[in-house]
């Protein structure tokens, strides 16, 4: 932690969710104690963990008389879930907070999918009500926009392409897939996350935070396969033939969020500088599958 002192408990919301399992390790080993939320069922407390499951929208009241104030936060959970716990941070004595949302605001807002525009109005719409709420209640605020999301084995990006592979042994693709990708390792999000919160200097504004390596979505693919130890076999198809292709795999539980906006993509640039984040917090993002400390080569196994 750069220049925050931290005497008391950070208060986590999304703890079970992709980034939020990246954090409380963090957290632990910076020797921090954690009021972790999550909406699933309460899990039993753990060395410098406390856990409270979130049933409902919070009122005003702390959950136990007597608790002690929780300055600092992190939100994992999607942004627009925040708003619904505006109160129970201000009862908390709310001083700062780190919220997530997605650089998904500005690439999915010209979509030609009607689901992809909703998602981009919904993240903007929602990072609009953390800023006014925190400007009412002097609450310093930082909104992280991350790229493509990888890791864990939990992601809905990469996993999901190298869980696709795996099945049919090849991937589709339209045009030339020649759109240009950050792809962000959730562990290099989980440490911005912390950075942030812990600079003092760092307040009141937004960061798009992007991996450290930039390459083509056809690149980006073929890697997945390499890393599988397996021949990349991309087989470019027109865009009424994946129209087609959707239908049938959209009746897969798995693929039901498939779609031909994500297929006109590939072809589209979604590259964000993420300077500034370097610059003020010390952001250090990985390249892309390549082996380093933190990631493991298991080939099909796929945990990295």
């Amino acid at each position: 932690m750069a220049d925050w002192q931290i005497n008391d408990a950070v208060g986590l919301f999304g703890a079970t969710s992709l980034v939020g399992a990246c954090l409380l390790p963090l957290l632990k080993q910076s020797a921090i104690p954690v009021r972790a939320y999550t909406r699933q069922a309460a899990r039993p407390a753990e060395e410098g963990i406390e856990w409270q499951q979130l049933q409902s929208a919070s009122s005003l009241q702390r959950y136990r008389e007597g608790d002690s104030e929780i300055p600092l936060w992190i939100c994992a959970a999607p942004i627009w879930v925040l708003p619904d716990y505006f109160d129970l941070l201000v009862s908390y004595g709310v001083r700062r907070i780190v919220v997530v949302s997605s650089t998904s605001r500005f690439t999915k807002n010209t979509s030609t999918d009607r689901h992809d525009q909703a998602v981009a109005h919904r993240l903007a719409q929602a990072e609009e009500s953390v800023q006014q709420w925190a400007q009412c209640n002097q609450v310093e605020w930082i909104i992280l926009r991350p790229t493509l999301i990888y890791g864990l084995n939990r992601d809905k990006n990469i996993a999901e392409i190298a869980r696709f592979i795996r099945r049919f042994a090849f991937f589709p693709v339209f045009g030339q897939a020649q759109g240009l990708r950050q792809p962000l390792h959730v562990a290099d999000l989980a440490k911005a996350c912390l950075l942030a919160l812990g600079t003092k200097g760092v307040t009141n504004r937004p960061y798009d935070i992007s991996g450290g390596e930039t390459l083509t979505y056809r690149a980006m693919v073929r890697r997945i396969f390499l890393r599988m130890d397996r021949t990349p076999r991309l087989i470019t198809i027109p865009l009424w033939m994946f129209s087609a292709a959707l239908y049938l795999l959209n009746r897969i539980p798995r693929y039901q969020n498939w779609s031909v906006g994500m297929a006109e993509r590939m072809n589209q640039d979604m590259v964000f500088d993420n300077s500034d984040a370097i610059r003020d917090f010390g952001f250090s993002p990985r390249n892309f599958l390549i082996s380093d400390k933190g990631m493991s080569d298991v080939g099909d196994n796929l945990s990295w």
